[in-house]
């Protein structure tokens, strides 16, 4: 079974590491609450990626989550390829690369998110998120069927991305509540900052959504350093820690 350490049996935080000392202070600091990000886009091979995030998992307990770099669909088959051989804790994957990823229904190791985007549209997302499919007309459809087809091919969760902090935080209230009533997880991704994150968190917490796994990015990523700052990983802890 998947080892995710959730707080509280519902909630992990997932945030990116510059490199392998930070992760392991990100881990420390958020009490093991997390699944750090390693991009598969930061290398030229997957031989190379191999190696590094097996020295990650580990370093980590295996909590590292396999990411794609900003929801780029080019790294599905990159990350699908890496999650077979490393067998994370966590992997990040666009709406057609859930079902390359999972492979093999008795292997539940592997928590896979599913990609979809707000579509304008409150009760609807848009599915073409793929490397061919995302440049195509949008594919609308209820969040529901959303769920339904994602579970059909053995993902764990939607991963709502772009949020654009607050932008769309009607569409996520109204996921969450889908997510809600099917049990299935959420990972809010995109914008979210220390002064947004209690407000996307309650409101899917309060949606009724079982499992949550907010992702924080650049905005606590310390820009000269590149690292994920460490006291900004206890400050989202201690909201969790409301919940």
């Amino acid at each position: 079974m998947n080892k995710i350490n959730w707080y509280n049996n519902k909630i992990a935080l997932n945030v990116l590491a510059n490199d392998l000392e930070n992760a392991k202070n990100i881990y420390e600091a958020a009490e093991k609450h997390v699944v750090v990000g390693i991009l598969s886009k930061n290398f030229e091979t997957i031989a190379q990626a191999k190696s590094e995030m097996k020295i990650w998992a580990d370093a980590l307990d295996n909590n590292i989550s396999i990411g794609l770099g900003a929801g780029d669909p080019k790294q599905s088959y990159m990350v699908a390829s890496l999650a077979k051989m490393l067998k994370p804790n966590h992997a990040n994957q666009v709406f057609t690369g859930v079902g390359l990823t999972r492979d093999d229904f008795k292997n539940d190791d592997i928590f896979i998110n599913c990609l979809v985007s707000p579509s304008g549209k409150i009760g609807y997302v848009k599915i073409n998120t793929g490397p061919n499919s995302s440049k195509a007309e949008d594919a609308v459809v209820p969040i529901n069927t959303a769920i339904q087809m994602i579970k059909d091919m053995g993902g764990n969760s939607i991963k709502f991305f772009n949020m654009k902090g607050l932008q769309y935080l009607d569409e996520f209230c109204e996921v969450a509540k889908v997510c809600a009533k099917n049990n299935f997880a959420l990972e809010p991704t995109g914008g979210i900052t220390l002064e947004n994150f209690e407000v996307i968190l309650k409101s899917a917490l309060e949606a009724g959504v079982q499992k949550i796994i907010p992702h924080v990015y650049s905005s606590i990523i310390d820009p000269v350093t590149g690292e994920t700052k460490v006291e900004d990983v206890k400050t989202l802890l201690n909201i969790i820690k409301k919940y």
